[in-house]
């Protein structure tokens, strides 16, 4: 039998499970001081409610599309956003809640993507320009625990199809226009330009490079300065990009990316969205990107009791320090290969547990790093 991964799939053992279990617990903590709460939902939807009015989306296109015994079509979630359409009905106003999760998009594998990845969504159902404010300052917060360098870009979809509006581009033709718009950052300037002229759209390139004084004339820009004044006031620093327009044709208001030196794809991106007539914004942190960019080893205080003939002490030695909150190996084995074992697994300190120190009262305890010994009561 083949135990190979999947294409598109990974294992994660080790030092970098324990990474990424260390930021799961960092982006839930801060997440939960903002006052959203955890959400769990199926991997599994229907293909109707997976795709939604959103078919021509590049995400949607790349569902993983399944059949059950009873022939229902179905789909693996792409994302969490669309299963906010079920989860907001009833909810109390504004409802914040946030989702860690695995999601699946059946795309071309490349560089910091796979098939299968952990989101790490934060929304909030109900939400007004403070919200959109306060909620980019739950990215900062989370960025800055894990020492990441970021900058946040932000724009508005509506001052986008103002502009879009202003030089005689058809309604109906917006959403894809902005999708087009959306590959700036990735094809050419010629490229895009080509993709727009269908459209008449084209003109739009030569704006989107002018000055930010110079959108101060659409209407639209006020939400951007509005934004801006409450970021201000959280302490959040933004950068308009006049360009940035985020694919998914759901967003309604603000969009916003955040961008780092160590990666050259989008480490977070959302926006604000409307669900059942009701104005939401939101989020989504990759973690599996987050993983790549945190340098910072994680501490995890591992300690090993080893016994030297002493089983029962070594086992109320080890409840002990795990009550306390330590992560503790009891190993009963050789001394010698506790201790490789130790080093193998980055183990700070060492309890012994042997007769003399059942009979004192006392275990010497050795710091891994410096090899200082001590004796302590536990």
């Amino acid at each position: 039998m083949r135990t190979d991964l999947v294409k598109g799939f990974k294992d994660f053992v080790g030092e970098e499970a324990e990474k990424r279990a260390y930021i799961r617990k960092v982006v839930s903590e801060v997440f939960s001081s903002y006052g959203f709460e955890p959400a769990e939902t199926p991997v599994v939807e229907s293909e109707e409610f997976v795709v939604g009015d959103n078919s021509k989306d590049d995400a949607v296109s790349e569902i993983y599309r399944l059949e059950d015994r009873g022939n229902r079509k179905l789909a693996l979630r792409y994302e969490f956003t669309f299963q906010l359409k079920r989860l907001m009905k009833g909810m109390r106003l504004p409802y914040k809640r946030y989702q860690i999760g695995e999601v699946f998009r059946d795309e071309p594998i490349r560089e910091n993507r796979f098939r299968q990845f952990t989101q790490c969504d934060c929304d909030v159902i109900g939400s007004r320009t403070i919200d959109e404010a306060e909620t980019l300052k739950v990215v900062k917060n989370v960025l800055d625990k894990l020492k990441i360098d970021f900058v946040i870009y932000v724009n508005n979809r509506k001052l986008l199809n103002e502009i879009l509006e202003s030089i005689g581009v058809k309604k109906e033709s917006f959403s894809d226009v902005i999708r087009v718009i959306d590959k700036l950052d990735k094809k050419s300037e010629k490229e895009v330009k080509d993709e727009l002229k269908p459209f008449g759209a084209e003109k739009i390139v030569a704006i989107l490079k002018k000055d930010e004084k110079g959108f101060s004339k659409y209407s639209s820009y006020s939400e951007i300065k509005e934004l801006k004044k409450y970021c201000k006031m959280f302490g959040v620093k933004v950068r308009f990009l006049p360009s940035l327009a985020r694919g998914l044709s759901y967003y309604n208001g603000t969009v916003f990316e955040v961008k780092t030196k160590g990666m050259k794809e989008t480490v977070c991106g959302g926006g604000a969205y409307l669900f059942n007539n009701t104005q939401c914004f939101g989020f989504a942190f990759g973690l599996d990107r987050l993983a790549i960019l945190m340098k910072e080893k994680v501490l995890n205080n591992k300690k090993m009791v080893i016994s030297i003939g002493e089983d029962k002490e070594a086992i109320r030695v080890a409840v002990k320090l795990r009550e306390n909150g330590d992560n503790v190996y009891l190993w009963t084995n050789k001394i010698g290969k506790g201790m490789d074992y130790a080093n193998s697994k980055d183990v700070t300190e060492v309890i012994f547990v042997g007769a003399e120190e059942v009979k004192k009262g006392k275990f010497k305890v050795r710091d891994m790093k410096s090899g200082r010994e001590k004796f302590e009561k536990i």
